[in-house]
């Protein structure tokens, strides 16, 4: 279901300039503040800072600051929508010196968004199970300078125990339920964001360490995780 989104953007040669799409940029980041969803001015910053562009297939460039989740190098991944990333973000209210990490690096663009927001006191840790698209995400970090972005290639359901436990976990696939790898890996006051349920039926998700929830939307759309899945309880 997730796919039609972008099969019906067709790729091509890119177009637009980088002014215009930092134009477009600027625009959309403008739009989440009007619309509320973003609100803090560290990470209002960092939207307009780093280039979503460049974490996209070339072929589709020139969709970048559409609302629709884009192709990446994998058998069934693709880039989120943009929206996803300050939902996620705002929600988990995600800071400086915070230890985060990342199930499912995709393009490398939200481990590069929470790098810049966590700053120097923070550390970033992102878990990528597909080879394919682990290794795009290593080049767009490497090229833009990321180089202190611990880029894991491995079964997100397992977390990443090394460098637990973290303050903010966020799951950019879809879970049935919060898996209790992730609980046992964030801090007493840690929190995680998740959409769970199924594809037909997610619901995007604030986790606490005790493995309450509140609603941050109640219909979303990702692609489900794959690998070694561990119920809670």
């Amino acid at each position: 279901m997730w796919q039609w989104q972008w099969k019906s953007l067709r790729p091509h040669r890119p177009k637009k300039s980088r002014e215009k799409l930092e134009a477009e940029r600027m625009k959309k980041v403008q739009s989440y503040i009007d619309e509320g969803i973003l609100k803090t001015p560290e990470l209002i910053e960092v939207f307009r800072r780093v280039p979503r562009e460049d974490f996209v297939p070339e072929d589709y460039r020139d969709y970048t600051y559409r609302e629709a989740p884009l192709p990446l190098p994998a058998l069934e991944g693709t880039i989120s929508c943009p929206h996803s990333y300050p939902m996620f973000y705002e929600a988990m209210k995600l800071g400086q010196g915070d230890y985060f990490l990342e199930i499912g690096t995709g393009s490398g663009y939200g481990a590069a968004l929470a790098r810049e927001i966590v700053g120097e006191g923070g550390r970033v840790i992102s878990l990528e199970i597909d080879r394919s698209a682990y290794d795009f995400a290593r080049s767009n970090l490497s090229r833009l300078g990321y180089s202190d972005i611990v880029l894991i290639r491995g079964d997100g359901y397992l977390g990443y125990e090394p460098e637990a436990p973290y303050d903010k976990i966020s799951i950019t696939a879809a879970v049935p339920d919060m898996p209790d790898t992730f609980l046992d890996q964030l801090k007493e006051d840690g929190l995680a964001v998740a959409p769970i349920g199924p594809i037909d039926n997610q619901k995007l998700m604030l986790i606490h360490k005790d493995g309450s929830m509140e609603m941050i939307s109640e219909s979303a759309v990702f692609v489900p995780m794959v690998g070694r899945y561990r119920h809670r309880g």
